[in-house]
């Protein structure tokens, strides 16, 4: 599938989607209420094309939640061109186009000390910019229902607001909440949902349900 899609167009999809009344993630609910996330929209997912604009903008992205780092924020990647056909096809781009993302900072690249930059670690999480990122994968065909956009995108939230949550005591209430909501509209909660530091959160971004013997491709280049 090849399609050219607007920025407004691509705004309006993502605002119906979380808006649906069955979306079962409140935070991010509140910050599509807020107008905390910033939407992008690429060529297909994976493509070096792809990588040099979103290097660009989630780069850019990451400088201003440092200076607004009080309200949740998010930015939401979205790739209308060549849809996976199958789930794991999805997460092989979704990799593709994270491990490109990290090769076009360089083996220089900061990687957020707060987080490990081993994808076997349970502290891992996604880095750019110097800034852990928790990264859901969206696309038409996934398993779970949450997921299921119309076109593939990817969703950055920035790791540091989920510990403000935290810290504030608020976080508990909040996850039981989304996760009573998955369960009201899927039967079940993926099987890979975990908290940060009991397994390796790189096992959630598809939202395919993985192997138990399932090995990240993703590698940090080191110099």
């Amino acid at each position: 599938m090849s399609a050219t899609v607007s920025m407004e167009s691509a705004r309006a999809e993502f605002r119906a989607f979380v808006g649906d009344p069955r979306f079962p993630c409140l935070a991010g609910k509140g910050v599509v209420n807020s107008n905390g996330h910033e939407v992008g929209v690429y060529g297909a997912l994976g493509s070096l094309r792809s990588t040099r604009e979103l290097t660009r903008d989630l780069a850019a992205f990451v400088r201003t939640i440092a200076e607004k780092d009080a309200a949740l924020r998010t930015f939401v990647a979205v790739f209308p061109q060549a849809i996976a056909a199958q789930e794991r096809a999805f997460e092989d781009q979704l990799w593709t186009q994270l491990q490109r993302l990290h090769d076009a900072e360089g083996v220089a690249a900061t990687w957020d000390a707060a987080v490990s930059d081993d994808p076997e670690d349970p502290q891992f999480s996604f880095s750019h910019a110097g800034c852990a990122l928790f990264v859901v994968g969206l696309h038409p065909r996934s398993s779970r229902m949450a997921r299921r956009f119309r076109w593939p995108a990817l969703v950055f939230n920035p790791r540091a607001q989920f510990e403000r949550l935290r810290s504030d005591g608020k976080f508990e209430r909040l996850r039981g909440l989304v996760r009573d909501r998955e369960i009201a509209l899927q039967g079940t909660l993926n099987p890979n949902l975990a908290d940060f530091g009991e397994q390796s959160e790189a096992r959630q971004y598809s939202g395919r349900a993985t192997e138990q013997d399932w090995k990240c491709p993703f590698h940090r280049e080191r110099s």
